[in-house]
């Protein structure tokens, strides 16, 4: 299953105001989306936002976007929730469900935004009710690409990729036809590691790793840009997405980050999507697709910038994409393991418990793990794909005691 390369426009009657969920409204991604939104407020109208464990920040938003409802999935962050709600007419709630209830809103719009496993089972109720969904979640194809686009084929419910990468790329491919593609590539800024030796890199502290050359992101997506793990889930991603086998896959490192993405097509022509790193042009994109939203994203200047160099991946030295590398080829719930065992892994990092290099080690360490029991079909739901990550970050955290 694949997304629709030729999609129909819709009218545009229904594009002003359209009516918006924002999942993981108080992360990066969700602080982006707000942005957009108040450059283009008559374009849009907010009807719920979802956020983790600040639920101080997740008022502020709600209010700052007019939202009608706002639920924190920590419990216990309900009562901070309530009181920064005081004395506005905003549903609070809490809790796993009332995520869920957050993504089930009547909307034209879902933007799946929640980082980890822990956007899975929203973002799948959403597509599930036939949403149109803007994923900026890597793991929800990741851990469960399969049953995620059976679902939306069934439904009718349809994917808009939100990640830069992909966004590139799915604006590249214009009307070609997926038989018409060679090569797909995302590219991959390096990370602060890129020019490091081995030595050093293996000396890595968590405060290096989050210190991303040209994205400001959350302390878990920087680490896996640090490893170069993230290129290795958003090579799975795109397979899905796209419906590209394995083989047709790529990644070059472009330290610019000015070319997000580029697809080489049969006849020999390659098309690129470019912009400066600012994720609020892909957001955009998503929110007034296809139509454009004027936003305030810095504009690229090539003569300016001069110079884009390109170079492939080091997988001696990054051995985490040859690790993902390894679980798209091999595919069924290689996949689903290898992103569990790495949340925990990078967790276990950031907390100063691990060294930056055994983070591939033991996440190549749980995927040797399940292949030897012959744990390698492919989830057939959702609810599979949660069992095998829920088993693998039990065994990672056996592992790494």
């Amino acid at each position: 299953m694949s997304i629709k390369l030729r999609p129909e426009p819709e009218p545009a009657a229904t594009l002003a105001p359209r009516r918006l969920v924002i999942l993981g409204a108080t992360g990066s991604i969700g602080k982006s989306t707000a942005d957009v939104i108040s450059e283009a407020p008559r374009a849009f109208t907010v009807e719920a936002v979802a956020g983790g464990r600040d639920g101080a920040a997740l008022a502020r938003m709600a209010i700052r976007l007019g939202a009608r409802f706002a639920a924190v999935a920590d419990a216990a962050a309900y009562a901070e929730l309530k009181a920064g709600l005081s004395g506005h007419r905003i549903e609070a709630a809490a809790g796993a469900e009332a995520i869920t209830q957050a993504a089930l809103f009547p909307s034209d719009l879902v933007i799946a935004a929640i980082s980890g496993a822990a956007g899975v089972e929203p973002t799948h109720a959403a597509l599930e009710a036939g949403r149109t969904v803007a994923l900026a979640n890597k793991e929800c194809l990741v851990c469960a690409g399969g049953p995620f686009m059976r679902t939306a084929a069934r439904t009718g419910a349809r994917l808009l990729p939100m990640d830069s990468e992909h966004n590139a790329i799915f604006q590249a491919l214009g009307t070609s036809r997926v038989d018409e593609i060679e090569q797909m590539i995302l590219t991959a800024s390096g990370g602060p590691f890129r020019t490091w030796s081995s030595e050093a890199i293996a000396r890595a502290t968590p405060d290096q790793a989050v210190a991303h050359p040209n994205w400001s992101m959350g302390p878990k997506v920087s680490v896996d840009s640090a490893t170069l793990m993230n290129k290795g889930l958003e090579l799975i991603e795109a397979h899905h997405l796209f419906g590209v086998p394995a083989g047709r896959l790529h990644v070059l490192v472009h330290p610019q980050s000015i070319v997000h993405g580029l697809v080489s097509f049969a006849d020999g022509a390659v098309v690129a999507g470019m912009a400066c790193p600012d994720m609020k042009v892909p957001i955009a994109h998503c929110l007034g697709y296809p139509e454009r939203v004027t936003t305030s994203a810095r504009r690229l200047d090539l003569a300016e910038i001069g110079t884009l160099t390109f170079e492939r991946p080091d997988l001696v030295r990054f051995p985490a994409l040859r690790v993902a590398m390894a679980a798209l080829q091999t595919g069924g719930a290689l996949p689903t393991v290898l992103n569990a065992a790495n949340e925990i892994a990078v967790e276990f990092f950031l907390g100063g418990r691990i060294g930056f290099l055994e983070i591939a080690e033991i996440v190549e360490a749980c995927c040797e793990a399940a292949m030897k029991e012959g744990g390698s079909a492919e989830p057939a739901t959702v609810a599979d794909a949660l069992a095998v990550d829920h088993m693998t970050r039990e065994r990672a955290r056996t592992l790494l005691a």
